[in-house]
């Protein structure tokens, strides 16, 4: 066996048992109990970490989600006092849950390089002069190192198509979200020269290359960050958008959640469950139970009252992969699936997203639990990448996946946000 967790008078610790079990001062115990020695521990010896605040600041200020999906920009919009005036994007799956989760932000579903910002302005009754901002994260899946960086995907056009869009309105401000992959060789004078017509317009910032882990994320999760603050403008300083976090471990992000539901349980929609509000939450895990905000809907409000999470629909595996499973030490991934096992003292690795009906329908990667042989839930996925409780993704496992996987962490976009009130 290997220890995990020292500690006082003589040996007492979680182990990795031999037979590829857990076992706490020498009792085989749940991949749950084990979860939150292990993040109670941690809480103890070091300081809370800095979560944002879910209440918007009443700013008038609005900003245009382009590509928003499942609404990762307009929540750390929202955390950061900016109101969200639209969001638009083209696929009703990724945005399914947006009626529950922004109810109050219009959401346009578009083809964006079939209509020009204006046009989806007017729309809404909104006209330029009353945006300061544009952000978004046009299509990655071409740039992306996770899949075939195929220069002649048509999606990466969707990049001069945003910066074009920012172009046409000329806002205070934007923002633009994409992978490393796009700064690669292949695809960089196409970046270049898809900014060129905003070069004479704004002062920018970056390309920069920002990991969620410093926001305190509990994912190693590297994001390219274009920043624009409209001329005439001072140069732009990186290393104000944030104060370095620590970065959130595995289990601290999974501190006080449930295992799966049954599964004659879980045919409920969204895979519900009721849980409790511990006394010894670490801050993280504090800060996910936080209320929604008052753009939320009502039901995601009544479901936070009634302390009830979505999200715990189980994966069935067999009984043969489960044993297979078990035997994969955190850290390291499965010799069959290559699915990686998550450390519990570590952020998780990028999260990845699938594909859609139009791609071929390609499931995730899931990552391995860190203790449990099965692979993690929607719930745990979301604490992973920094959404609240309180937000809801699909009724199914592969389109909710594809929602987070898809979105750029909260945590981080606020910090952007905040960075760019301070500039305008």
């Amino acid at each position: 066996g290997r220890s995990l967790l020292g500690g006082a008078g003589g040996g007492f610790g979680l182990v990795w048992g031999t037979r590829g079990g857990w076992r706490l001062a020498g009792v085989p115990v749940s991949p749950e109990v084990v979860l939150g020695v292990r993040a109670r521990a941690r809480a103890g010896r070091e300081a809370p970490i800095s979560m944002p605040c879910e209440t918007p600041s009443g700013c008038v200020s609005m900003i245009v989600d382009l590509f928003s999906g499942a609404g990762g920009f307009s929540l750390g919009a929202v955390q950061a006092g900016f109101d969200v005036a639209v969001a638009a994007d083209h696929d009703p799956d990724l945005t399914s849950s947006h009626r529950h989760n922004f109810p109050r932000i219009p959401l346009l579903l578009r083809d964006l390089s079939q209509i020009g910002l204006t046009a989806l302005l007017s729309e809404v009754n909104l006209t330029a002069d009353q945006i300061t901002g544009v952000v978004g994260g046009p299509p990655c899946q071409g740039f992306s190192n996770m899949g075939r960086r195929d220069v002649l995907d048509p999606r990466n056009s969707l990049v001069a198509r945003f910066f074009g869009m920012v172009d046409e309105l000329r806002p205070p401000f934007f923002v633009f979200e994409n992978v490393p992959g796009i700064l690669t060789a292949r695809f960089r004078q196409m970046l270049d020269d898809s900014i060129d017509p905003l070069v004479n317009h704004y002062t920018l910032l970056g390309p920069l290359v920002l990991n969620a882990a410093d926001f305190g994320a509990a994912t190693e999760r590297c994001r390219v960050i274009i920043v624009g603050i409209q001329q005439p403008h001072s140069p732009l300083n990186a290393t104000t958008i944030s104060t370095p976090a620590t970065p959130t471990t595995v289990a601290e992000a999974f501190c006080g959640l449930p295992a799966p539901l049954t599964e004659k349980r879980s045919r409920a929609n969204f895979g519900w469950q009721t849980i409790e509000l511990a006394d010894d939450l670490n801050a993280y895990a504090l800060s996910m139970r936080r209320p929604p905000p008052c753009v939320s809907g009502s039901m995601v409000r009544q479901a936070h009252a009634e302390r009830r999470v979505s999200g715990f629909q189980p994966t069935r595996h067999s009984s043969a992969v489960a044993e297979r499973f078990s035997k994969v030490a955190p850290g390291s991934r499965d010799s069959v699936s290559w699915f990686p096992r998550l450390h519990p003292d570590r952020p998780a690795p990028t999260l990845r997203a699938g594909t859609g009906r139009d791609r071929g329908s390609y499931q995730s990667m899931r990552p391995i639990h860190p203790v449990a042989p099965r692979v993690v839930t929607v719930r745990e996925a979301a604490r992973i990448q920094g959404f609240p409780d309180w937000f809801i993704f699909h009724r199914t496992k592969w389109h909710s996946f594809r929602m987070i996987g898809n979105s750029i962490v909260p945590a981080m976009a606020r910090a952007i946000f905040e960075y760019c009130r301070t500039q305008i």
